[in-house]
């Protein structure tokens, strides 16, 4: 038997303790530090094993020790609609003005689509009864003790009537990457991630995959709501994750400005979204407009562009970069994604090759974010045809015997391995490194072949007689490469640092150097620890840092360039502050400036550039053939500048 006393002590403890958890896993805002939950949470724990009682909202019924045989197939009370959907703004703006005929003053709940698993949860007198997928819309299978792991879930509710809810089931992206650290055969992605683990006879291991759960839609309430926004209200009012964008927009314009934004930052945000709903917020209007067999008249889905698609693996090709490190490229049946057309993606080492379970002749998914190269996420399906991609031994340039770094793999040959030095050479004469103009990875080709061409010093040792007696090299060719050659004798000491070919120094991080050391004796002075202490470069880089300026064979050939005439300019500040604290975005292309050499003018005269059109944009300098920032900007109410504007706002006082 268990007294009242004892009752009202569990009941006070489960209420703190989900309190608790509502402020750590739904608003992310932890309120009491992990030693006096876990105080709290073990007094529960020895309460119910003393008295062999438990409440159906305790928090420790969250992973049952129950392995099911199968899941039970449950038919949803109210049908589930799909959401008919549009991918253009044409389109879009057609939608609205359809929805304003019914009512003109009507307004729009714009939230994330997110790109998880449908989840109905129910509830009766304040508790929860049953988690079901959503299946085909009529008939989904009971999950409960699945979802009863997620801590997102509230277990008890405020709201006393019965309620159905609907919403997602996600994995973070940070709780993808820890799983994936410890487990034998990592996730593909988030989507999977969540779809396995809810579908997981064992809630045990649902649990281990730290699932999150979003609400966002009201199926059953004994309780009427006006509006979509006083429904996103009474889900907050009893502690349902609602994530955090929601918006009432008026005008097709604001939604567009909305969509913007979020399609520019939803590759950094830490669930997947693949798109934005957007519902006719009033209800009595929605009731008006009505369904379709399908799917609601009065909501929509804009859908982003695809970020992962599946095709044919055809072929892995061993590539050796200018560090002499052997990469894999997976060869792919052209596919379109993103806005391009893929046939090559990465795969990072044979390590990767073996965690993602892929082979030649398999079809695989890849990833295409933020317009960086493709990569291959994983297995999709194999055949009966499928290879397994074999680690080389040798080197596929030289045929140097290969040597294993952990899981990279080595070209030894760094004065030999053809590849390795036409790679070193086309990345030092580039034009944010020494700016050799009329070079090419081809004319590189060329000198390596015919002159003997090896270091990058012996570009400047290079005569006009050498070149005329080339294919294709007439006289007043040779004088501009030789014009050029002598003009990038002197060089600023980050582009110099860059040109070198310092591995995994990118310009940023050049100038990072510079800014920091001010001249290359500091730098090759310099300790490990003071290189690592700078903001932004990590332990690896600053490694590879260290370890460069103390190889003999480096610092013979800094000598050498500094023989043949080469001189490191000082890093100049800011010449002015004319554009402090404004942020630019080049595109297109320019009249009388490369936009390498804009950037520069507009970062010594205290301004910021950015790859990508947000709301923190100041200014978008548009070009000849400006593509899609221009129409962003647009759409943001970015202000857009001419060239010759730009240089206006420089001459002014």
């Amino acid at each position: 038997m268990i007294d009242e006393k004892v009752k009202d002590e569990m009941r006070q403890l489960i209420d703190k303790i989900n309190l608790y958890n509502y402020h750590y896993y739904t608003l992310d805002n932890p309120i009491v530090s992990d030693k006096e939950y876990d105080e709290l949470y073990y007094r529960l724990v020895d309460l119910e094993n003393q008295y062999n009682f438990v409440f159906p909202n305790s928090p420790t019924q969250r992973v049952g020790d129950v392995v099911l045989k199968n899941f039970t197939k449950h038919k949803h009370e109210f049908r589930l609609y799909s959401l008919s959907k549009v991918r253009d703004f044409d389109d879009l703006e057609k939608w609205v003005a359809d929805m304003r005929k019914f009512d003109p003053s009507t307004n729009f709940a714009l939230e994330y689509k997110y790109d998880g698993l449908q989840l109905v949860l129910e509830y009766e007198n304040g508790l929860f009864v049953r988690a079901t997928t959503r299946g085909d819309g009529n008939i989904g299978e009971d999950v409960s003790l699945q979802v009863k792991t997620i801590q997102a879930v509230p277990l008890k509710i405020s709201y006393t009537g019965r309620l159905i809810v609907q919403g997602e089931g996600m994995m973070t992206k940070s709780a993808l990457k820890q799983y994936n650290k410890t487990a034998e055969i990592p996730l593909k992605n988030a989507r999977n991630g969540v779809a396995g683990a809810i579908r997981n006879l064992d809630p045990k291991e649902t649990a281990k995959r730290k699932l999150d759960f979003f609400c966002y839609s009201i199926i059953f309430c004994e309780k009427k709501f006006k509006t979509q926004e006083e429904m996103h209200e009474f889900l907050i009012e009893n502690k349902f994750n609602v994530g955090n964008f929601f918006h009432i927009c008026k005008t097709a314009e604001e939604i567009e400005k909305f969509i913007l934004e979020v399609g520019e930052k939803k590759s950094r945000l830490e669930i997947d979204i693949d798109g934005m709903v957007i519902k006719v917020n009033n209800v009595s209007v929605r009731e008006e407009i009505g369904w379709t067999n399908k799917f609601p008249k009065w909501a929509m889905a804009f859908k982003f562009e695809a970020e992962e698609v599946s095709t044919m693996l055809k072929d892995v090709i061993w590539q050796v970069g200018r560090s002499g490190k052997v990469s894999p490229t997976a060869i792919l049946e052209p596919v379109e994604l993103a806005g391009a057309t893929i046939s090559r993606a990465t795969l990072n080492n044979i390590e990767d090759i073996r965690k993602k379970d892929v082979y030649v002749n398999s079809r695989v998914f890849i990833r295409r974010s933020n317009e960086v190269i493709p990569e291959v996420l994983g297995l999709a399906e194999k055949y009966d045809n499928s290879k397994k991609i074999e680690e080389p031994k040798t080197c596929p340039c030289c045929g140097s015997e290969l040597v294993k770094k952990g899981p990279l793999i080595f070209c030894p040959n760094h004065d030999g391995c053809k590849e390795q030095i036409v790679s070193r050479l086309t990345h030092f004469v580039s034009r944010e490194a020494f700016n050799i103009e009329g070079v090419s990875e081809k004319t590189i080709i060329q000198l390596y072949e015919d002159l003997s061409l090896r270091h990058f010093s012996d570009l400047y040792k290079l005569t006009k007689e050498e070149l005329i007696n080339l294919e294709k090299f007439q006289e007043k060719k040779a004088e501009n490469l030789l014009k050029s050659l002598e003009k990038s004798k002197k060089i600023e000491f980050s582009r110099f640092l860059y040109g070198i070919g310092i591995s995994e120094v990118g310009i940023k991080t050049a100038r990072d150097l510079a800014k920091n050391f001010k001249t290359l004796e500091n730098l090759q002075n310099a300790t490990f620890e003071q290189i690592d202490e700078i903001e932004d470069i990590g332990e690896i880089i600053a490694q590879n840092i260290f370890d460069f300026f103390k190889n003999e064979d480096n610092l013979k050939e800094i000598e050498r360039l500094f023989d043949v005439g080469v001189e490191i300019l000082s890093e100049s500040g800011p010449q002015s502050e004319k554009f402090k604290g404004l942020n630019f975005v080049l595109t297109g292309t320019l009249e009388n400036y490369s936009r390498s050499e804009m950037t520069k003018i507009i970062e010594e005269n205290g301004g910021k550039t950015s790859s990508s059109v947000s709301k923190n944009t100041n200014f978008v300098l548009a070009g000849a053939e400006a593509g899609s920032k221009l129409d962003k900007a647009k759409a943001l109410g970015v202000k857009i500048i001419s060239e010759a504007e730009i240089l206006k706002m420089l001459e002014e006082d």
